[in-house]
């Protein structure tokens, strides 16, 4: 990456990598939906085991890219339950059309 020399520089790589983010966040989004329709109960949708799990290993990976590994289990802990809120909500909408 080349270093910005503006504020403005900054803003615009900010942007266009929540661009990304965002796309990445709506297929992340579909599958979510995609896993609902195999699971049977509100354990199996928030799978404790599961979730430990993803954050060790973004704990892991955020170390070895450089990040902060305290602000990546952050940001997927609120990721994380922002999405199983939805998918529990989606497993309600599908155990209500059975």
């Amino acid at each position: 990456m080349k270093t910005p020399s503006s504020l403005a520089e900054v803003r615009a790589e900010i942007d266009a990598i929540d661009s990304t983010m965002i796309e990445l966040l709506a297929t992340r989004q579909e599958l979510v939906r995609a896993a609902a329709t195999f699971k049977r109960d509100e354990h199996a949708v928030r799978a404790p085991d599961r979730f430990a799990q993803v954050i060790a290993s973004v704990r892991e990976r955020a170390d070895a890219a450089g990040l902060s590994a305290d602000v990546a289990e952050a940001i997927w802990r609120a990721m994380v339950g922002a999405f199983i809120e939805l998918e529990l909500a989606e497993h309600e909408s599908i155990q209500a059309g059975e």
